[in-house]
């Protein structure tokens, strides 16, 4: 689709979700501002490859007002009236004219900058509620804390530890629980951040000496949600100041939850004492979702779709061949309604076979270096730990030279990615672990017949 085909060439669906929109803008901002700045807007191209649709605007001036005070909640309301587009792009009509200001509303001032000792309210994703989170055995535990966490007046357990593999769901679990949490208790503050974030902000801090404001800004908060807690790894101030955050808010009684991609003592280069606070709470996984799980969670997205329509044996088809990632799953999902929407192709095997080439043929031999250790270590009963430790014992070092080995073997990931997956090790320990496996399978019937086993169990 592009801009010059024209509102007739535009699928039904993103003409209709449109229509709805402008309604609530109108109804939102108040008729004076949507008719000045939003009335004149048009859909333009959209990418069903990335979910971005572009809206075009009469002027650059226009575009760039537009995409100041209105881009966040045109994108909101999109994702949540259609969601296959899932950016949303201001840009001027080609040639367009760029016009000085002229009209200056008096009903919608261009809102004031935030105060930097105030806190915003988090955006929260309304997508991403507990309602809409499909509960399976991979990730009952987390859901179920989550919830707990979110509603219970008092809870048992404190912080509240989330891990698990990329695309699982972790995020949206987060956004669940600030949502739940704020609609119990209005008056409540909310923090939610990155770790990553919350190292810029305090570096920030540090360089502006408002340190003070930033702390403050933290440890008062009712309930701190920080996600993906592995990127301060090897980040020693940082950490320091992550410590006393972390101990003050739980020590006040107030709620924290964390996320990462790895459990507790798996995680590199995180100080000892952050770790074991971290394990002072509840540490639940998110393991990777079997069929049953994927095949629900289909059906759960194909009911947000409008228009969509796909066959048991499509849904069969999809849940058994995309076994990486909720994420990829909905990305997936996403393609296909856009591709159907601007085809007008029924949605059958062939036709998904085809738009997702790419992706099934990824699919197919994905293994990742995580459950590779995890069905090791289970196979020779040691703890997972050992994978990364600085043990050299026999018992824990012959393991963990065929779960490098089979690193090699079954993923893409080079032999340095491979040794730092293994305790941050050189890749001329990964290159001996392989060399030594293969001669000893030659040599031992046990290994090589442990080795067949694992492959079959990973790759089946």
């Amino acid at each position: 689709m592009t801009q010059d085909e024209g509102s007739d060439g535009l699928a039904p669906p993103l003409v209709a979700a449109w229509e709805t929109i402008r309604v609530g803008l109108r109804r939102d901002c108040g008729a004076r501002t949507f008719d000045g700045w939003l009335k004149p807007a048009e859909l333009g191209a959209f990418d069903p490859d990335t979910g971005s649709l572009d809206l075009i605007m009469p002027s650059q001036f226009m575009a760039d007002w537009v995409s100041s005070h209105f881009r966040e909640r045109l994108q909101l309301a999109w994702r949540t009236t259609l969601p296959i587009v899932r950016d949303v792009q201001i840009v001027a009509c080609e040639g367009g004219p760029r016009p000085a200001p002229l009209l200056i509303l008096e009903e919608e001032p261009a809102p004031a900058p935030v105060p930097a000792s105030v806190h915003p309210r988090p955006n929260f994703d309304p997508r991403y509620s507990f309602a809409s989170f499909i509960i399976g055995k991979a990730n009952e535990v987390a859901a179920t804390a989550a919830k707990t966490l979110a509603e219970a007046d008092s809870v048992t357990f404190n912080p509240l530890f989330i891990h698990g593999g990329t695309g699982r769901g972790k995020t949206h679990l987060l956004h669940a629980i600030g949502q739940r949490f704020l609609e119990l208790r209005p008056g409540a503050l909310v923090v939610s951040m990155s770790a990553e974030k919350f190292m810029v902000e305090f570096v920030r801090a540090i360089r502006e000496n408002d340190t003070i404001g930033f702390k403050h800004r933290l440890r008062s908060a009712d309930l701190l949600l920080i996600d993906d807690v592995q990127f301060i790894a090897g980040k020693e101030s940082t950490q320091e100041e992550f410590f006393h955050t972390m101990n003050e808010i739980i020590t006040a009684g107030r709620r924290l939850v964390i996320t990462s991609d790895r459990a507790p003592q798996d995680l590199d280069g995180i100080a000892p004492r952050i770790l074991s606070r971290l394990s002072w709470g509840l540490v639940a996984d998110v393991n990777q979702a079997d069929f049953e799980l994927r095949y629900n969670i289909i059906l759960a997205k194909l009911a947000m779709l409008p228009g969509v329509t796909m066959a048991a044996d499509v849904v069969q088809f999809l849940a058994k061949r995309l076994t990486a990632s909720i994420r990829e799953l909905e990305g997936a999902l996403n393609r296909i309604a856009a591709y159907a929407m601007m085809t007008g192709r029924t949605i059958d095997v062939p036709f998904v076979e085809e738009v997702l080439a790419n992706v099934l043929r990824a699919n197919q031999r994905r293994i990742s270096i995580d459950e590779i250790q995890t069905q090791v270590a289970e196979h020779y009963r040691i703890r997972k730990a050992e994978m990364t430790s600085a043990r050299r014992a026999r018992e824990v070092a012959r393991p963990r030279q065929v779960a490098m080995y089979l690193s090699k073997q079954l993923t893409p990931k080079s032999l340095p990615d491979i040794g730092r997956r293994f305790g941050g090790r050189d890749h001329t320990t990964v290159i001996h672990a392989v060399r030594q496996i293969e001669k000893l399978r030659a040599l031992d019937p046990e290994i090589d017949a442990a080795i067949r086993l694992l492959t079959r169990q990973l790759e089946g």
